[in-house]
């Protein structure tokens, strides 16, 4: 287990009121955000199946997903064991529960923006790990 805290500014200065470049093959992209609030980036990872994950994420703050490009999974341990959450185009998904990634077609090949706080607290853990420890029903610690 290891824990990650995230402190304001946590995001790029970015110009307002212009388009922004999204690298390309890049598994997680900080764009901008509001100091104190909120911070958006875009999630692309590189993992290709669940095989290929070996850590899931929580955070102490909910997480919004938003696929816009090609397919991409979450994989959430949710009521004890670790499930498939296949994201759908312009279908946001609330997550609050530990966490991870992938692009089943391939590293890179699905993109989501994610929107989340500026200010949080990550705690990442293997799976049986999460099963151990009885993980958050909530964001809230």
């Amino acid at each position: 287990m290891r824990t990650v805290t995230t402190v304001p500014p946590s995001f790029p200065e970015s110009a307002a009121n212009r388009l922004l470049d999204v690298a390309d093959k890049e598994r997680w992209q900080v764009m901008c955000g509001d100091a104190e609030h909120w911070r958006v980036g875009m999630y692309s990872p590189v993992d290709a199946s669940p095989a290929d994950i070996h850590e899931l994420e929580w955070h102490d703050c909910p997480e919004l997903f938003l696929l816009i490009q090609g397919r991409l999974t979450l994989l959430v341990f949710d009521g004890g064991a670790v499930k498939e959450l296949a994201l759908e185009p312009l279908r946001p998904v609330l997550i609050t529960a530990p966490h991870n990634g992938f692009c089943p077609d391939g590293p890179h090949t699905g993109l989501a923006v994610v929107v989340e706080r500026d200010r949080f607290r990550t705690i990442y853990r293997t799976p049986e790990e999460w099963a151990a420890a009885a993980p958050p029903t909530s964001s809230r610690p």
